[in-house]
């Protein structure tokens, strides 16, 4: 099957593409790529996803039309079926997902003009109100934290952007962990918010609040999360030994992802604790910067900050807190990150606090929405 590479991020071209991708009548789409790559795919390839991920290393991550049917299927199972509005890039797994759903369901997505803003979402959210029947059609949408959080922040001032957030029948929020005061303060402005967990292997979110969608497995092998079920990728174009250590199969052949991320399942309900290899060691104390992250993203005026490990000339390794000015609120950083170390050290220990809190006026990002790790803890290297 032919691979053809769409170049650049329009969501009209991507949602052409896909259709006929999805129907199975054109090309294989290739998207996110580095350069054009021709040649040919499985017989069965939608799309193959090439992203660099918040630790910089491309994947290109095969997709079939399988896989994504399952997955937009099962997400109308769980949530319900109407009409999506695009608010993500269509070029990574969540946006392309949002796209794969109005396919699946023959509804035209609405689709954001330009780049994302408070205002630009809820004009566009506020035009999607229709009925069908005497009664209203639902609406949904994607995001990642950081848009909700600013959609939050504009609704204490816009009562528009308030009525936009609490016009959908669920708004998916994944791509990263969901800061519990943000989810708080989503409901309540009586916004309904699902968080979502999975990645462009999974053929994007396929664990809702916790709970596998229909046909999805989920498992803990040796602390780490492991997934199986019909929404699984085919594996990384060009690279079959990471495909066959990221997929396994079982004794029973059954496949199974490896997702990297550690977790546990308490009552069917899973919770991830971050990534495995996020750790550092300081002081000859192991420490997951994804646990110390999420402690001080619950102190107020830090749900969007960002935890990096940088050397330390006493301990070897110490993290380091990352916020943005706008957000911080107008106390001292002196005292922010003492609020910061005590509740890291009643939350895990005296030995995971922090030493720094640094401010910068922009936290920088991926195109996906997600924390660029990579080029924070740069630029917290060079405030040295």
């Amino acid at each position: 099957m032919r691979l053809e590479t769409v170049t650049g991020d329009d969501p009209r071209e991507i949602l052409r593409g896909l259709r006929s991708a999805i129907h199975g009548a054109g090309p294989a789409l290739g998207l996110g790529m580095i350069r054009s790559m021709s040649g040919t795919v499985r017989s069965g390839t939608a799309v193959v996803v090439t992203t660099s991920g918040s630790t910089g290393v491309p994947k290109s991550v095969i997709l079939s039309r399988d896989a994504l049917t399952a997955s937009a299927l099962a997400t109308f199972a769980r949530v319900g079926e109407g009409a999506w509005l695009l608010a993500l890039p269509a070029s990574y797994v969540a946006g392309l997902q949002v796209l794969v759903r109005a396919i699946i369901a023959d509804r035209e997505p609405a689709l954001l003009s330009g780049s994302f803003s408070p205002q630009a979402f809820a004009a566009a959210a506020l035009t999607m109100v229709s009925s069908e029947g005497g009664e209203r059609v639902p609406t949904y949408t994607s995001l990642v934290p950081a848009q909700l959080s600013r959609l939050l922040d504009a609704a204490q001032h816009d009562r528009v952007v308030g009525a936009a957030l609490r016009s959908f029948q669920a708004i998916l929020v994944g791509g990263q962990a969901l800061p519990p005061v943000v989810l708080e303060r989503a409901q309540a402005m009586g916004a309904c918010v699902v968080r979502t967990y999975g990645s462009t292997e999974t053929s994007g979110g396929c664990v809702y609040d916790g709970r596998p969608l229909d046909g999805v497995g989920v498992r803990i092998v040796d602390g780490e999360v492991q997934i199986s079920g019909p929404t699984l990728a085919n594996g990384y174009l060009g690279d079959p030994e990471a495909t066959d250590a990221a997929f396994r199969r079982d004794d029973a052949g059954r496949r199974w992802y490896r997702t990297g991320d550690a977790g546990l399942l308490e009552d069917g309900i899973l919770r991830v604790r971050g990534r495995i290899d996020n750790v550092i060691v300081s002081g000859g104390v192991n420490i997951s910067l994804d646990r110390v992250e999420r402690v001080v993203r619950s102190v107020p005026g830090l749900a969007g900050a960002v935890v990096v490990g940088m050397p330390d000339a006493k301990w070897g390794e110490a993290s380091v807190i990352v916020a943005a000015r706008g957000e911080a609120l107008r106390r001292s950083e002196s005292v922010q990150l003492e609020e910061a170390r005590d509740a890291v050290s009643a939350e895990i220990g005296p030995y995971a606090r922090p030493a720094r809190l640094v401010l910068v006026d922009e936290l920088a990002t991926l195109p996906s929405g997600k924390p660029d790790r990579d080029a924070i803890r740069r630029a917290v290297a060079a405030l040295h």
